[in-house]
């Protein structure tokens, strides 16, 4: 595999010329560079008017590896044939260079290019590439490798110091301005502007800040400058500025559109350490997420609805004390579930995207205050109120499925997750999660439980005293909702749920809504192949009233013969009217009657493989049911079902709700029979 590395543009605040005077220093031989042994000039040529001057060296260093790899490959000194030109009209150094010592086993080449500041005429810009292609190597070409990347990538940022320093040098001695090439009246064989005399001035102004100079915006060209990387990206390795500035080229050169900017770029690298060509497949399937959705108008296009600015416990609260924005979430005092039903996971995942969006905002603008590069937020979660009803199967998966939205498309925003008041149900949440969530992030989580007492347990070493909220002890006013329970009434339908302004992010929903009319139930069919399989199910009676029914068919497949039933009456009625109660389908438990506004969740354990059908009908009492109310002719209907095998059952938070929050319904196969008992409560 070949290595390649591409450099930043990194920048000398000096004028061309002093810094080819201050290049030629290095040779024939450079102590500042110890692995620089000797060199000597194989061919020099100027050309008739002096304006280009090519020299052809060959530079003797000495190897760095280990001694054994050393003895094997029988040399102590490599060879590398390198060509210079400068061009004083155009003020450019090209170098170009290539090993001669085994070069029918390993091939390294290196470019580089000395000019000027496009915005800076005084100042001058550098830029180096290079590639490594080990074809054999005695059999130590992966160790070749990673000896001959490190040694190279040490060196590079060593280059800038040694030209600074041979700057200095000139300087001392009084070199202070070198004048620029002119053409000559009367061409000379060779005019060399580092041989005219020194011209001396007083007072020498070797620094500028570069807030009162050109500072372009590098995430509007194609170059990165290595100074604006330090400053809003952070320090990185020589490798890691290498990466960025690779995968920043491929991105402009195969995407179309708006290119993502510096940060963005290089928080994908991180988050698959620095593989190109990993982040790159990533990063190319946000970029297609983002422009299908429409993610990056979000934040102008997306208003929260009423129901989740009053009922969603989470906002930003301050910064900590690294500079980072500070996001709280109360989830403890959150309904999960009620919100949900109330705006279903499309309008819960864009708030979650719209969070995402503002913390990196929130981040740029933390840089530009602090002087240093933020580019994560940290979330602050409470815990306190979470309990078992927090853990129904529905809301867990939206969760999930948020969760790996939020984890292809934003990667590596979140600095630190600190969660406080853990209840001793946090295991069992974090064990259902924490498979979804990448290791990178999972070692950002801290978890303290603890009391109100300020500080909650070491919260103060990350976020000032001061800025802790009341609601934990603190003297801070906290802004965030409360939470609280969603009441029935903001339940939505489907249709309701839609929103014609925005390409929908899930194509299906996890809660369906229906309306039943009188004679016309709504039933769902499922294929059970194995037997002790479990069917669940947790739906809202939103209006009228309505009975519930379970039914297993004996006919399991068409008159096709090859045809299953599920294909055979799809679209028209599953219960055929022709069919007989005992012989065609029967009853696997009691008929369940539900009022309007009830809440209703349960489960059955299959006795046989087949076909069930779970249906909804509209009430109708009898006439000897004096108390009952009357019936209305039309219910409407929000509900949910999946099948599980008994092996996932028994190991998920279903399991470990049925007995304590009320399942409608629960077969012996499940728990004791009295537990079945308790078991059949409402859950309103």
């Amino acid at each position: 595999m070949v290595q390649k590395y591409c450099s930043p543009v990194r920048v000398y605040k000096h004028p061309f010329e002093m810094v080819m005077a201050a290049y030629e220093r290095r040779f024939p031989t450079c102590p500042l560079i110890p692995a620089f042994l000797d060199s000597e000039v194989l061919s020099d040529v100027c050309s008739a008017d002096g304006a280009t001057h090519t020299v052809r060296r060959s530079c003797k260093l000495r190897v760095d590896a280990p001694r054994l790899l050393k003895k094997i490959s029988g040399v102590e000194v490599v060879y590398f044939i390198q060509r210079n030109t400068v061009n004083w009209r155009e003020r450019t150094l090209h170098i170009e260079a290539h090993n001669e010592t085994f070069s029918n086993r390993v091939t390294v080449e290196e470019t580089c290019l000395y000019s000027v500041h496009p915005e800076n005429e005084n100042w001058t810009c550098f830029e180096q590439s290079a590639s490594l292609d080990i074809k054999s190597f005695f059999g130590f070409e992966s160790t070749a490798e990673k000896i001959a990347m490190k040694q190279y990538t040490a060196n590079i940022k060593r280059g800038k110091e040694i030209i600074e320093h041979y700057i200095s040098e000139l300087i001392s001695e009084g070199v202070t301005e070198i004048p620029r090439w002119t053409p000559p009246q009367h061409p000379p064989h060779c005019v060399d502007p580092l041989t005219v005399t020194a011209v001396t001035t007083p007072e020498v102004r070797l620094t500028r800040d570069t807030s009162n100079g050109p500072n372009p915006d590098p995430s509007e060209g194609d170059k990165l400058d290595a100074d604006y990387i330090q400053r809003f990206l952070g320090r990185l390795t020589p490798m890691q500025e290498s990466c960025l500035i690779q995968l920043r080229a491929q991105i402009q050169h195969t995407h179309s559109g708006k290119i993502p900017k510096d940060e963005h770029i290089l928080r994908f690298l991180r988050a698959r350490d620095f593989n190109v060509e990993k982040a790159g497949e990533m990063l190319c399937l946000s970029l297609s997420w983002r422009r299908q959705f429409q993610v990056d108008s979000i934040l102008d296009s997306w208003t929260p609805p009423s129901c989740l600015q009053e009922y969603y416990a989470g906002g930003w609260h301050h910064q900590d004390r690294e500079g980072r924005p500070l996001y709280i979430l109360r989830l403890g005092q959150m309904d999960t579930k009620g919100l949900v039903k109330a705006l279903g996971e499309e309008a819960l995942l864009r708030h979650v995207l719209s969070i995402n969006e503002e913390g990196q905002r929130r981040c740029e603008e933390n840089t530009k205050i602090f002087g240093r590069p933020i580019t994560s937020w940290t979330c602050l979660v409470d815990l306190e109120g979470l309990n078992m009803r927090h853990l129904w199967r529905p809301g867990v998966k939206a969760l999930l499925r948020i969760i790996e939205v939020v984890e292809a498309n934003y990667p590596e925003t979140l600095g630190r997750l600190l969660i406080v008041r853990a209840p001793r149900v946090f295991p069992v949440l974090w064990t259902l999660v924490s498979p979804f969530i990448h290791e990178n992030t999972r070692q950002k989580f801290l978890v303290y439980s603890g009391s109100n007492s300020p500080g909650c347990g070491g919260l103060v070493d990350y976020i000032h005293s001061d800025i802790i909220p009341d609601f934990l002890g603190g003297d801070c006013l906290c802004e965030v909702p409360e939470g609280g329970q969603v009441p029935k009434s903001c339940y939505q339908t489907e249709e309701h749920l839609e929103n014609p302004d925005h390409v929908r992010l899930w194509a299906d929903t996890i809660y369906q809504s229906v309306q039943i009319l009188t004679g016309e139930p709504h039933e769902v069919m499922l294929e059970v192949v194995e037997a002790s399989s479990v069917i669940t199910w947790d739906f809202d009676v939103l209006r009228g009233d309505i009975v519930f029914d379970i039914f297993h068919s004996k006919r399991v497949s068409g008159a096709s013969g090859s045809t299953s039933l599920l294909d055979e009456l799809s679209n028209v009625r599953l219960i055929h009217s022709t069919w007989t109660l005992g012989v065609d389908y029967s009853r696997v438990q009691s008929p369940l009657t539900c009022r309007e506004g009830e809440s209703v969740q349960g489960s059955h354990v299959t006795r046989w493989p087949g076909l069930y059908i779970l249906q909804w009908t509209v009430y109708s009492p009898t006439p000897s049911d004096e108390a009952a109310p009357g019936s209305a002719h039309t219910c409407k209907l929000m509900y949910y079902t999946e099948l599980l095998d008994s092996h996932d059952f028994r190991g998920s938070m279903t399991s470990l709700e049925s007995c304590q929050s009320g399942f409608s319904q629960l077969s012996g196969g499940t728990t004791s029979s009295s537990q079945s008992q308790s078991s059949s409560l409402f859950s309103r």
